[in-house]
């Protein structure tokens, strides 16, 4: 129970930013010298600190309590199409470094060889005492990489060394501190969960379209992962066309389709910039003909999971420039309008924070939630 009450009060100053004693008494339900209790045995840990004192009210100055910064570290692996990338955060989620490796397809090798050179890099830049408060390490990586082959162009035999790999175990033999895996689309989602800036209600859908699009799903204020860890993984999500020909919401709404559009008619393999407005007119034109196909598909995905579970918020993101986010956020909620919702509560369409430095902050927040949040 204590334990229970301790990641009761470090997820509402998570959640909430820093309060003094009244405050979080209330908020939990606890007595005021439970909270007592429970915020000196924190502070002690060194996983809370004092901040300014807030005066002006009637009687004592209170004190509100915060995270500390360094009160603990993560290591968050992304597991991507084209790079890989490891990151080091802090208690409240800042960046702290990071390292980026590219390839032309992943491998396992490559990968382990990777995280053995990454891991002792970034644990370098802190100080011995610091070393010794990291966490925990989170891996975000798609699930069944082996069959990514045929999707991405290259041979079966290439990607087949992840059938039956042990990401996490092969980690955790090579690190001290405990390794959590997690899907990158489901681990980008408790990044936004923890480290995101928007105010989220209880319960949300999350989207995010990286080269392949996927998602999770936020019910009662926490992640919730499924029997398998794969709740929300909207690629597969079953689309019909307009002639009756099915496919899925994959091969619709992932940035693939874009870069395969690009490729027919320029040459190019992928985007010239991160920045929209710096992208040729040949790069727009592709935009705007791959939005025709992806929108459509993504509201009957949107329309069908809040019929399943009453969504009252749809988040957006993506591995995409904030314009082009925005721009689909604004089509999804458009074309909304457009569909037959009886019987439905029209969900809020939101844009995520995150963007880019979702799925490693996702990552590097799996062992944060897993030791030292509630998870409901």
């Amino acid at each position: 129970m204590r334990e229970r009450n301790e990641r009761l009060v470090l997820t509402i100053l998570r959640r909430q930013g820093p309060l003094p004693k009244a405050d979080l008494a209330r908020k939990t339900g606890l007595s005021a010298q439970t909270v007592s209790v429970i915020m000196r045995a924190l502070e002690r840990d060194g996983l809370l600190q004092k901040g300014e004192k807030i005066r002006g009210k009637i009687g004592q100055p209170s004190i509100p309590m915060r995270l500390a910064p360094d009160g603990a570290y993560f290591l968050g692996l992304k597991v991507g199409r084209r790079s890989t990338e490891l990151t080091l955060v802090n208690f409240v989620g800042q960046e702290l470094a990071h390292i980026h490796k590219d390839y032309a397809y992943p491998t396992p090798q490559e990968v382990l060889a990777f995280v053995k050179d990454a891991v002792a890099e970034l644990c370098a830049t802190l100080p011995a005492a610091q070393q010794a408060r990291i966490a925990g390490m989170g891996v975000a990586s798609p699930y069944f990489l082996w069959e990514w082959a045929n999707v991405i162009g290259i041979e079966p035999q290439k990607m087949a060394g992840w059938k039956g790999f042990d990401l996490a175990a092969e980690i955790d033999a090579l690190v001290d501190f405990p390794v959590y895996l997690g899907n990158d689309a489901t681990s980008a989602c408790g990044a936004e969960l923890t480290f995101g800036t928007s105010e989220l209600p209880p319960d949300f859908l999350y989207i995010y379209i990286g080269y392949f699009v996927g998602g999770g799903v936020v019910l009662n204020g926490a992640l919730y992962a499924g029997r398998a860890g794969n709740a929300g993984a909207v690629g597969p999500f079953p689309i019909l066309s307009q002639t009756g020909e099915a496919s899925q919401l994959i091969d619709k709404a992932s940035m693939i389709g874009l870069e395969r559009r690009l490729f027919a008619r320029t040459g190019q393999e992928q985007l010239s910039s991160q920045v929209a407005a710096e992208w040729s007119p040949a790069e727009h034109e592709m935009v705007e003909d791959w939005l025709e196909d992806a929108i459509p598909p993504l509201t009957q995905l949107i329309v069908g999971a809040c019929s399943i579970i009453d969504f009252p918020a749809i988040l957006i993101d993506g591995n995409m420039p904030d314009t082009l986010r925005d721009k689909i956020v604004a089509r999804v909620s458009a074309a909304l309008d457009q569909m037959p919702l009886s019987g439905l509560i029209r969900p809020d369409v939101q844009a995520g924070t995150l963007g880019a430095r979702a799925r490693p902050l996702g990552a590097a927040s799996l062992p944060l939630s897993e030791r030292f949040m509630l998870r409901t």
